[in-house]
């Protein structure tokens, strides 16, 4: 993935609590490709990309819903 969706996933992420990070996949080269790993520096992408898919498609189950 790109900077840009790198950082749309790891706002997504913080939002709805997903444990992990966000890096580059060659920490010298900033542009290049990124990916998501845990704890352990493994990575976990796929699972990532799985559970913010999950997470944006499920409805609000109380409160309030505001539009941006």
């Amino acid at each position: 993935m790109t900077g840009d969706e790198a950082y749309q996933l790891h706002v997504s992420m913080r939002q709805f609590g997903i444990a992990g990070s966000v890096v580059p996949l060659d920490p010298g080269n900033m542009a290049g490709a990124w990916c998501a790993v845990d704890e352990d520096g493994q990575d976990v992408t796929g699972h990532v990309l799985a559970r913010v898919a999950a997470a944006r498609a499920r409805r609000p189950e109380r409160g309030f819903v505001v539009s941006r």
